[in-house]
C-alpha cells in the first residue's frame, strides 16, 4: 500500500465504499419486494415503490455529474453514503406507517445515494489510466462493474436471509449501522479532490454535446429497460407465485444470477480482446443481436410452458451471460469516450440514460406482469433489445489498441 500513488489509494477507498454501498442497495431492493409482496401489495404497487428511486436516479446522474466535476468525487461519494443511511433509517418505522408514498420517498433518497456512488466510482477510473492504455482501461472498468454486480447479488441473498432471520425493521437497522461506520471512515480517508474539473463547469454542461455519447446513452437506455421490464418486479413475484418458492429461495436464486452476471462482466475483456482493432458499432450490434435471440427464445419457452421450471432457470442464466457482456462493453465505451477534464459530466449523462431505462423497465415490469404475465414482459424485453441493436449501428468507429 505504501508504494501506491495517492490517487490510487484514494480510488481504492472509493471502490471499497462503492462495494459496501452496493451490498445494502441489493439487500434493500430484495427486502422491499419480498416484504411488501408478503403484506399483500400488488405487482404494480410494488413497482410504484421504486418509481421515485428511478426518477431521482435520472435527476441525480445529471446533477451528480456536475457536482462531481465541481466539488470532486470524494465529496459526492460521502454525500451518497450519508443519504443512504437516512433512507434505511426511514424504513425502520412500524408497518402501519409504511404507506406507498412514504416508502417512495425513502426509495427516492436511496436512488439519489446510489447514483452519486456509482457516478463517483466509474468516473474515477478515467483519471487513473493513461489514454493510450485502452486494454487496461477495459479490464479496470470490467473488474469494477463485475465486482459491483457480484456484490449486488450477494446483497439480494443477504436481503432474503435478513428477512427470514430478522424482521424488516431489524434488517434496516443493521444495514444503517454498518453503512454509518463506512461513512465515518470515508470522511477520514478520502482527502483528494479526484475528478474535480480544472475548468469550472457550467450547469448546462450536464447535457452531453457529443454525438457518440448521445448514441451510446440511447442504446444503454433500451438495454437496461430490456432487463428491468421482467427482472425488477415480474420475476421475483413469478418465482414466488408460480413456482411456490419462499423468500430464502427467491433471494438465493436472484443472488446467484446477479453474482454470475458480475463474474461474466469481469471476464468480458477475455472475450473481447484488444489484439485487433475494435469497431464499437460492430461489437455492440453483434452482442445486442445475440441477446435479442436469447430473450426471444426465453419468451417462447415461457409462453408454451416447456418444462417451465427448468427451462426458465436455464434461459435466465443464458440471458445473464449475454447481457453481462453487453453491459461491460457499454461501460468501457462510455469511460473511453468521456472527456478527461470533468469526466463525471459525460459519465453522469450516460448513467442518466441508464436510470431512465431502469425507470421505464420498472414501471412496465409491474404493469405488464399484473395484467398480462411474464410472457408479455419478455416480449417487450426482446423489442427493447432489438432497438438497442439498431441504435448501436450508429456508433462511431474508434481505434483501440
Amino acid at each position: 500500500m505504501t508504494a501506491l500513488s495517492d490517487d490510487i489509494k484514494q480510488y481504492l477507498v472509493v471502490t471499497g465504499n462503492y462495494w459496501a454501498f452496493t451490498l445494502t442497495d441489493g439487500a434493500l431492493r430484495m427486502l422491499v419486494v419480498l416484504h411488501f409482496h408478503a403484506l399483500g401489495y400488488s405487482p404494480l404497487s410494488i413497482a410504484m415503490l421504486f418509481l421515485f428511486y428511478e426518477i431521482f436516479g435520472v435527476i441525480t446522474n445529471l446533477g451528480g455529474g456536475y457536482l462531481g466535476a465541481k466539488l470532486g468525487l470524494n465529496k459526492t461519494m460521502n454525500i451518497g453514503l450519508a443519504i443512504q443511511v437516512i433512507a434505511l433509517l426511514m424504513l425502520t418505522v412500524p408497518n402501519e406507517w409504511l404507506t406507498v408514498i412514504y416508502v417512495m420517498v425513502a426509495q427516492a433518497l436511496s436512488g439519489i445515494a446510489k447514483d452519486l456512488n456509482k457516478m463517483s466510482a466509474k468516473s474515477s477510473i478515467k483519471m487513473l489510466v493513461a489514454s493510450d492504455q485502452q486494454g487496461t482501461l477495459f479490464k479496470w472498468v470490467a473488474i469494477l462493474t463485475g465486482s459491483k454486480n457480484a456484490l449486488k447479488g450477494v446483497g439480494f441473498f443477504l436481503g432474503g436471509v435478513l428477512l427470514t432471520v430478522l424482521s424488516f425493521k431489524g434488517a434496516m437497522l443493521l444495514m444503517a449501522a454498518a453503512l454509518f461506520f463506512v461513512w465515518c471512515y470515508s470522511i477520514y480517508a478520502l482527502k483528494n479532490d479526484l475528478g474535480k474539473a480544472k475548468n469550472k463547469p457550467k450547469f448546462t454542461d450536464i447535457f452531453s454535446k457529443s454525438q457518440a455519447i448521445n448514441i451510446l446513452s440511447a442504446a444503454r437506455l433500451f438495454l437496461f429497460g430490456a432487463r428491468d421490464v421482467w427482472f425488477v418486479v415480474a420475476l421475483p413475484v413469478f418465482l414466488s407465485q408460480v413456482f411456490g418458492w419462499d423468500h430464502w429461495t427467491v433471494g438465493g436464486f436472484l443472488a446467484s444470477w446477479v453474482i454470475g452476471y458480475g463474474v461474466v462482466q469481469s471476464l468480458t475483456p477475455k472475450l473481447i480482446n484488444f489484439k485487433h482493432q475494435i469497431n464499437p458499432s460492430r461489437a455492440a450490434f453483434k452482442w445486442a443481436s445475440l441477446l435479442a435471440v436469447t430473450t426471444c427464445s426465453l419468451t417462447l419457452i415461457v409462453n408454451y410452458e416447456i418444462v417451465l421450471e427448468y427451462t426458465v432457470i436455464i434461459g435466465l442464466m443464458m440471458f445473464g451471460v449475454v447481457f453481462a457482456i453487453n453491459s461491460a462493453l457499454h461501460s468501457y465505451l462510455i469511460v473511453s469516450m468521456a472527456t478527461a477534464d470533468g469526466v463525471s459530466l459525460d459519465v453522469g449523462f450516460y448513467y442518466m440514460a441508464n436510470a431512465l431505462g431502469r425507470l421505464i423497465g420498472t414501471v412496465l415490469s409491474g404493469l405488464l406482469f399484473q395484467f398480462y404475465g411474464l410472457t408479455v414482459c419478455l416480449a417487450i424485453s426482446t423489442l427493447f433489445v432489438l432497438i438497442t441493436a439498431a441504435i448501436s449501428l450508429k456508433l462511431p468507429n474508434l481505434n483501440s489498441k
